[in-house]
């Protein structure tokens, strides 16, 4: 089953309000979390409540438009990154960056990691194919003998959600994910146990 997913309208008034609500969303996501409330983001971006769900008929629809174009981006990185003559370099850049990501708004890492699972949901399809570009870049470092052969994509992502709840929950001024990548990187190079 192929999940809905929101689409900018062709016409001018329906693309003003979808961009509206967009950007109304991100904000009420960024100060309250994904648990916000579509009335309050209806209100913000001007328009009713039915002119919201017209256009995002769910919140897990609101939501993947929301970060659909960072995890595009964060595809493409891996892509980029790919090239890197350091591939455990790139790998640890692209985790840094995927953290951040995944730690957006908060409740947005729980979202991610329910999505990667579930085809029915409007995130899978992007969640899987950031995920493609994470463990194209493991199995490069894999591939130059700097990685644990033993960790596989899904550990990965697993040490991916953990630093980024870590840092959705690190208290205002402090991050704790990096600490907490940096032991983690470590980890995983290879000869450590």
């Amino acid at each position: 089953m192929t999940a809905y997913l929101a689409r900018r309208p062709k016409r001018a008034d329906g693309r003003r309000n979808y961009d509206r609500i967009l950007e109304a969303a991100r904000e009420a996501f960024d100060a309250r979390g994904t648990d916000a409330a579509l009335e309050d983001i209806a209100r913000a971006a001007g328009v009713a409540i039915g002119t919201l769900y017209g256009h995002f008929p769910t919140r897990e629809t609101l939501i993947e438009a929301s970060v659909r174009e960072g995890l595009d981006a964060l595809r493409a990185s891996a892509e980029h990154l790919a090239a890197a003559d350091d591939p455990v370099g790139a790998l640890t850049r692209w985790v840094h960056q995927t953290v951040a990501h995944c730690s957006t708004f908060r409740g947005l890492v729980g979202f991610l990691a329910a999505s990667t699972y579930d085809e029915g949901t409007p995130l899978h399809h992007s969640c899987v194919e950031m995920h493609a570009g994470g463990g194209m870049l493991l199995a490069r470092a894999q591939g130059a003998g700097l990685v644990r052969p033993d960790l596989t994509a899904e550990e990965l992502f697993a040490a991916i959600t953990s630093a980024a709840w870590a840092r959705e929950n690190s208290p205002p001024g402090h991050d704790h994910s990096a600490r907490l990548i940096e032991l983690l990187i470590d980890g995983f190079r290879t000869g450590a146990r």
